[in-house]
């Protein structure tokens, strides 16, 4: 009898144990004499357990959408996000709930993600349908034309993005007419009648430019692809809903010009790109598994034909201009499009701020210890809910600037746990 007593005692205890509450008090503080939008509040859970299974986070006793994401693959939540808009001058509690039970909440998709090998039976462009969510190729291999779209696409109800699957890894770029998620129906390739239904479209030709913010070597003088890579891999880590996490990883990662002075050993970068809800920007994470303070990189923003230039000199440089999205050929059933650019860096790995070339807006990188934060945004002059001149595009990259170095003040209090 004491046996089948302890085995119930010790069930119940179990019970308990699955049930577990943490309560957290986040409080969000907006320091700033304006109005602060889609404001990205992110809770790292490793001070809280590994057994976290579900959040629920509410603002004045109302439930409002978070996310859940384990970013390294071990089956664990590492993160919780939601995100917050608030009045100047203020200050705003959340309430939040880590319960070791159950599964994460669902909410409205508020972004998209997709990675798509190319189905040779299927002739639609958009309607392809052998979706994975990684890919990790060997030393020589190319997958550039074996996917769709070339690699990863993401988006948020404003703008979109893919990543090239190859030694460039460019970030190229989709802009839209109205907001709202298009990328499951169109697949980054519109067709006609998407096109006259309002649909967006690629709106940018990067060739072996920097794109948008692309990350890459340097050997003294210029730029340098990603080309003698060991291993490189690109996969989905979040689809949502509140934001969607991108990931490029190249793995032993040798500079194929011998410039030692720049580049002296092998190493690994992953690259990591989160784009909010709310937000035209995307937030680019970069990581070396080694110390790479004596490696210099570049990075910047493609020079537009006939673009103008803007720059603070200290780390944010934007241009604006026009060019086709395709080759001369391919032209027919494109126009010229019209599209704004931007890229924030932390001035203390600002090497140089090199002069424009046909191809670059450029930046030399260096003193990076093991990871660095940058952003990088866009506009197209398509969007009726945007940007139309040089002028308005520039505005808006010094209030985006003013925005990213004043972040709302995040504070955590672990008020209970319970059992129930």
């Amino acid at each position: 009898m004491k046996r089948k007593i302890a085995t119930i005692a010790l069930c119940g205890l179990s019970c308990c144990v699955l049930m577990a509450q943490k309560q957290l008090d986040i409080t969000v503080k907006n320091t700033m004499k304006t109005e602060r939008t889609a404001q990205p509040i992110v809770i790292n859970l490793a001070p809280y357990g590994t057994d976290i299974c579900q959040a629920i986070v509410k603002m004045n006793g109302q439930e409002i959408a978070s996310q859940l994401d384990d970013l390294n693959g071990d089956g664990c939540y590492d993160e919780l996000c939601f995100m917050a808009d608030m009045p100047k001058k203020s200050t705003t509690t959340y309430n939040v709930e880590l319960l070791n039970s159950g599964k994460p909440r669902k909410y409205k998709p508020l972004v998209y993600a997709d990675m798509i090998l190319l189905n040779k039976k299927v002739k639609s462009n958009n309607e392809q349908n052998l979706f994975i969510s990684s890919l990790t190729v060997e030393n020589g291999t190319n997958p550039y034309w074996q996917m769709h779209h070339h690699g990863p696409a993401f988006e948020n109800e404003l703008v979109a993005y893919r990543i090239y699957f190859d030694h460039r890894q460019t970030v190229d770029l989709y802009g839209k007419y109205r907001k709202g998620l298009e990328l499951k129906e169109t697949q980054f390739y519109t067709n006609k009648q998407q096109k006259e239904a309002g649909y967006g479209d690629d709106v940018l030709w990067v060739g072996n430019t920097f794109g948008l913010g692309t990350m890459r070597g340097w050997d003294g003088q210029q730029p340098t692809l990603l080309e003698d890579v060991d291993h490189r891999t690109e996969r989905i880590i979040s689809y949502g809903p509140l934001r969607t996490i991108v990931e490029v990883v190249d793995d032993g990662w040798k500079d194929k010009t011998g410039n030692n002075a720049f580049h002296p050993y092998p190493i690994t970068m992953t690259t990591r790109y989160t784009l909010y809800a709310g937000r035209r920007d995307c937030q680019v994470d970069v990581f070396f598994r080694q110390a790479v303070a004596n490696h210099q990189f570049s990075t910047g923003i493609i020079n537009i034909k006939n673009s103008t230039e803007y720059s603070d000199h200290e780390g944010l440089r934007g241009c604006w201009g026009s060019d086709w999205t395709v080759s001369a050929k391919d032209s027919v059933g494109h126009k010229r499009e019209t599209v704004g650019l931007g890229i924030c860096l932390p001035m203390k790995h600002v090497v140089s701020e090199q002069p424009a070339n046909k191809d670059n807006y450029p930046y030399v990188i260096g003193g990076i210890d093991k990871a660095m934060r940058y952003y990088i945004t866009f506009g197209s002059d398509n969007e009726t809910f945007g940007y139309h001149s040089a002028k308005d595009w520039f505005d808006y990259l010094l209030l985006w600037k003013k925005d990213l170095m004043n972040p709302v003040v995040v504070t955590e209090k672990l008020r209970q746990t319970k059992s129930e």
